[in-house]
């Protein structure tokens, strides 16, 4: 939707469909930033609202999936982790893959989830996943303070080989690729879902799927060479990949590898808001 001021003696704003389906309406979106901040608030504060344990969820739910990774995977099935310390190696793959998929499948139910909203009154819609992308943005924040701990902690009492390096500095670049990747696909979901409403089962089972075609619960360097190419193409494993090398000393840096990613997230981001533009006009006939 665009706003444009008239002048004439009853109406001074009049509201009408938006024309260009590339628009992100930023400045609509800077107009409305106490509403995004309200929705940021509300996705946050929501999460854990009326459980015993609530912010403490934040760590909980990363220790115990990293425990869970390191007796199944590490233990039972003996999957390596470049001889890195088990924990510490499932710990950096969950906190990033916690925030991009946390990312795709709460986006993806956007018009669904905010139908009753969307239908009677009008602010830029994309606030509603650009709020969600930044809640995640702060879980992550919590989490990744975990793990600086861990890591702190397997270095300074643990003799144990995790060499930090300075491809660490390139963390705000990932974080920002696996949110604008997620934002995007999620866009992409949300809009079929409007239509088709087994998406919503779907994408549950399909990102669950996904995580295993990334080296989350393995290293790169252990995939077989004949499937390698096929984990690679996966535009989210670079990023994992290039968190682990710069924190840990171990995993695969490939400037190719992150170029793809950059460019899978650019065309995504583009298609998600053009196609999310041209739903958001009618959405509300089928929802």
């Amino acid at each position: 939707m665009t706003r444009t001021n008239i002048k004439n003696d009853n109406w001074t704003l009049v509201i009408s469909p938006q024309s260009k389906l590339l628009s992100l309406q930023l400045d609509d979106i800077w107009r409305y930033k106490d509403l995004l901040y309200l929705f940021v608030r509300r996705d946050f504060v929501a999460t854990y609202k009326q459980t015993i344990l609530g912010p403490a969820w934040f760590f909980i739910q990363p220790i115990l999936t990293t425990i869970t990774y390191t007796i199944i995977f590490g233990n039972v099935a003996g999957l390596s982790t470049d001889g890195l310390p088990k924990m510490i190696f499932y710990l950096s793959g969950v906190v990033c893959w916690s925030y991009f998929s946390d990312c795709i499948t709460t986006i993806s139910s956007t018009f669904i989830t905010n139908a009753q909203v969307f239908g009677k009154v009008y602010f830029p819609r994309l606030i509603a996943p650009l709020s969600v992308v930044i809640s995640k943005l702060i879980k992550l924040g919590i989490q990744f303070l975990l793990f600086i701990v861990a890591l702190f902690y397997y270095i300074v009492f643990e003799d144990t080989v995790v060499n930090p390096n300075i491809y660490l500095l390139l963390s705000p670049i990932l974080v920002l690729l696996m949110g604008a990747m997620g934002l995007g696909l999620g866009l992409l979901i949300s809009s079929l879902t409007t239509k088709y409403r087994d998406m919503r089962f779907l994408i549950t089972f399909g990102v669950q799927l996904l995580m295993y075609g990334t080296p989350v619960i393995y290293p790169l360097s252990e995939v077989p060479e004949k499937y390698r190419l096929l984990v690679t193409l996966n535009p989210i494993s670079s990023i994992i990949e290039t968190f682990r090398y710069g924190y840990l000393g171990s995993g695969t840096l490939n400037a190719y590898h992150l170029m793809y990613s950059f460019t899978f997230t650019i065309i995504v981001l583009v298609v998600g808001i053009i196609v999310f533009n041209k739903v958001e006009k009618t959405f509300m006939d089928s929802v």
